[in-house]
């Protein structure tokens, strides 16, 4: 069994898998609340499986980018029970799994995160015979994006309200846009591709792992009394 942990945004995202086929999954709106909330939620998801935390062979991981909180709770969850349990530890992209649903269409898929500081957080996959990964998750302006797209191209992931009719309007019929509900993220893509990697042999270190934030926190400064 394995077991996929997202906590890349405000929801939680959990599922068990059996050799990358889902088991049971859990999803819920955390907000800010992902440290009381994350074990509870898991203990929950292996009770109603009837599954024990010792018949698990792997553990998957969204690394981001993403909510600060969110995804150091959910990477040090990860790594705390890689290590007691002695498990192979893997961390997938989170825009690839947002991209990953949409692998079938055989078209450019570039999951949009708002990155804060008028920037987006992008990346570029495509099914080309096999999954590939055309450009890794950086940031970029809005218009510096909109120039690069040459050919249709899906836009998926949580992509900022303002940002989807500046790309219908800039590219036209080179813009498909699924609708929200088609682009939530689900721990069930995690779970696939996790698999897929672990198949391989392709663990991650378990000491070097980290989020991927692509940019620091904000520094805040405290209020004067």
């Amino acid at each position: 069994m394995e077991l996929a942990i997202d906590t890349s945004s405000d929801a939680i995202n959990l599922a068990l898998s059996y050799q990358g086929k889902i088991v049971a999954e859990l999803t819920w709106h955390s907000g800010q609340n992902h440290t009381v909330e994350l074990l509870p939620g898991l203990i929950s998801l292996l009770n109603q499986a009837k599954i024990n935390l010792n018949d698990l062979s792997a553990i998957f991981i969204a690394k981001g980018p993403g909510s600060f909180n969110g995804l150091r709770v959910g990477m040090s969850t990860a790594k705390g029970l890689a290590f007691a349990l002695n498990l192979p530890l893997i961390g997938i992209s989170t825009l690839e799994i947002e991209a990953y649903p949409f692998a079938y269409t055989g078209l450019p898929l570039c999951p949009i995160h708002d990155a804060g500081r008028d920037e987006v957080a992008v990346a570029l996959y495509r099914q080309d015979g096999e999954w590939r990964c055309l450009q890794e998750a950086h940031t970029t302006t809005l218009e510096a994006l909109l120039n690069q797209i040459q050919e249709q191209t899906l836009f998926c992931g949580e992509i900022p309200p303002a940002v989807i009719p500046q790309l219908q309007q800039v590219l036209g019929r080179k813009a498909i846009i699924p609708e929200a509900a088609a682009r939530e993220r689900r721990a069930s893509y995690l779970s696939t591709l996790g698999w897929q990697r672990f198949q391989k042999g392709n663990y991650d270190d378990l000491a070097t792992l980290q989020p991927l934030y692509l940019r620091r926190p904000p520094i805040t400064q405290p209020k004067q009394k």
